[in-house]
């Protein structure tokens, strides 16, 4: 298992490298075009060719892209469908050219056409994008935190998704500790937490899930919002990251923080998150 943070690529996709390994990180998470915008500039072989050095250099052992927030394959309207098909396909694509492990996305919303038009509507997107795709890039399916009528915030779902999606067996999850609690499903004890993931497993398979988003909440058990806290300073509780980096058919993926920016809160800081996740995997020794 290894720790990372979602880092800052601005000023050139390759200075997520040095901010990364200024935290501690492992891995880390980018976003590799503006998360609220449809277009992106290509990325140049040569700054690919830069960006994939400077992982070296900083020691970063693999990248996860996530696609823009704008993305909703759930969509009535078919601009938004259609065009969010187009950037997820260019992700993969970049993310390939990068060198990226896979990109993690948020399937959307089903508000205007109901949930089981929705969950159709999401798989066709899933076909549309994996169409023809070649590259060595992932795409992740992100459990969401069940606001309205988001879609993918419960286990069915997402494996719905994958179950219906034509090369569905190359598709993975990324899950996300807040957004989970925030849908119904506990952490805060050992037993909760081996209870979730057996049920994961069960209903989805331990073996799609590549990486966690690794964050506390701000919002109470069921709230159906997302809202992350440091680690520690939430409902969630710093026990239950320990039983996750402990738990013995957990160990192939990778948690990644998106707790705020360093003097976004009062209390807990991005450095502390990855010291107590790596505490608590040198506490396994």
């Amino acid at each position: 298992m290894r720790f990372g943070a979602h880092v800052s690529a601005a000023g050139g996709l390759w200075k997520a490298g040095p901010a990364g390994k200024d935290l501690g990180c492992e891995v880390i998470q980018i976003f590799s075009r503006s998360p609220q915008m449809f277009a992106a500039k290509p990325i140049r072989d040569e700054d690919a060719a830069t960006f994939r050095e400077s992982m070296k250099e900083n020691d970063i052992k693999d990248v996860y892209i996530h696609a823009p927030y704008i993305v909703n394959l759930a969509s009535a309207k078919n601009t938004t469908r259609f065009g969010s098909v187009k950037i997820l396909r260019e992700e993969l694509e970049r993310g390939t050219q990068l060198g990226a492990k896979a990109i993690m996305f948020h399937p959307g919303s089903a508000k205007e056409i109901g949930q089981e038009a929705g969950v159709e509507a999401v798989i066709k997107g899933l076909d549309r994008i994996m169409d023809g795709y070649e590259g060595s890039c992932q795409l992740l399916i992100e459990i969401s935190a069940g606001a309205g009528a988001v879609m993918g915030d419960e286990f069915e779902e997402i494996a719905a998704f994958i179950d219906g999606a034509e090369r569905g067996k190359e598709i993975g999850v990324c899950f996300d500790t807040q957004h989970a609690f925030a849908s119904g499903y506990d952490l805060r004890t050992k037993e909760a937490v081996d209870q979730t993931f057996k049920d994961f497993d069960r209903i989805v398979g331990l073996k799609k899930l590549v990486a966690s988003h690794c964050n506390d909440s701000k919002i109470e058990f069921d709230g159906h919002k997302d809202r992350h806290q440091h680690l520690g300073h939430g409902f969630i509780g710093a026990d239950a990251f320990k039983y996750i980096v402990e738990h013995p058919k957990l160990q192939h993926i990778d948690l990644i923080l998106e707790t705020p920016f360093d003097g976004e809160e009062e209390k807990g800081s991005r450095e502390e998150d990855i010291a107590l996740l790596k505490k608590f995997r040198k506490g396994m020794k």
